[in-house]
């Protein structure tokens, strides 16, 4: 088997460590390359392909993000992950860790961890590596990285909903509440809606301000019942499907163009937040861009 063979092998590992250490598909796919050219120019071939990679795009993460997180601070409005359709990783005996894991809840909660604690948590509570692993792709002492996932797990523990809906229920509800959507049933919307829910909007700077943030029941069905007529009658298309591990949908315009994703955070049986994408350079992963303002002009929003 050739390098290239044993890397193309590895490669949706390597992603999605990447991602979860990064929360952004475009740097994960930069940090994979990187890793490969690394690989590539090795003169050695290493003991274990697994650990040699897994610790070279788990160094090259951990760089981008140390860079990522001053532009994150300066960043224009909530900065959320870019949204992932599907995870190239699969493990039937991770599946519920490697799904919570890439949630947007998750992945925020993440964000408040520094780089080092971020990977230690990805490498050992997602993936289980061994504490011998993770020390060496991180540079640190064993007991080092204890103290590390200790404190991780500890800050991920504190930000955790207290009822997360069952996945079943969960898929479910978004596919009554994607059903009203389509049906224009505000009211139908409505009954979903926790009392506190939250509907926040991830623009950068370059997305309009509509649906930015709306708290509570009454005044997020009030914003749905602007945007969803406008929406509809525009010619656009919601296509339910799993983001980030978790129930919601990719909005196109008539000419099939992304104009954003939601992703639904479900707890105690009702929609307790939705989290809308509209930076245009968040979704450029996922197809053609719409121009999100010649949307809102046609829709008359």
């Amino acid at each position: 088997m050739t390098r290239a063979d044993d890397f193309e092998r590895l490669r949706p590992l390597l992603f999605s460590i990447a991602y979860r250490i990064l929360g952004s598909v475009s740097e994960a796919e930069d940090a994979v390359q990187e890793t490969w050219l690394r690989y590539e120019a090795s003169p050695t071939l290493p003991e274990s392909v697994k650990s040699f990679l897994s610790t070279v795009v788990t160094r090259v993460s951990i760089d981008v993000l140390r860079s990522a997180r001053v532009r994150r601070e300066q960043y224009v409005g909530p900065w959320f992950p870019e949204p992932l359709l599907s995870d190239p990783y699969q493990d039937p005996e991770r599946s519920a860790e490697l799904a919570d894991s890439v949630s947007m809840a998750a992945l925020l909660l993440l964000e408040r961890l520094s780089p080092l604690e971020r990977a230690v948590f990805v490498l050992r509570e997602v993936f289980a590596f061994s504490f011998a692993e993770i020390s060496s792709a991180v540079g640190r002492s064993e007991a080092a990285c204890h103290q590390l996932a200790v404190r991780a797990r500890r800050h991920m523990s504190a930000g955790r909903p207290r009822f997360e809906a069952d996945p079943r229920e969960r898929e479910e509800l978004a596919g009554r509440f994607f059903d009203a959507f389509r049906d224009g049933d505000i009211d139908g919307l409505r009954t979903l809606l926790a009392a506190d829910v939250v509907i926040v909007g991830d623009g950068g700077g370059k997305a309009p301000q509509v649906a930015m943030r709306f708290t509570g029941a009454d005044n997020v069905a009030g914003a749905l019942s602007m945007v969803i007529p406008a929406f509809l009658r525009g010619g656009g298309v919601v296509e339910p499907h799993q983001v980030n591990g978790g129930p919601g949908a990719v909005f196109r315009d008539r000419e099939g163009r992304v104009v954003y994703t939601w992703a639904l955070e479900i707890v105690d049986g009702r929609v307790q937040t939705i989290r809308a994408v509209l930076n245009p350079d968040k979704l450029q992963h996922l197809g053609p861009v719409a121009d999100i303002w010649a949307v809102l002009r046609e829709s008359r929003l």
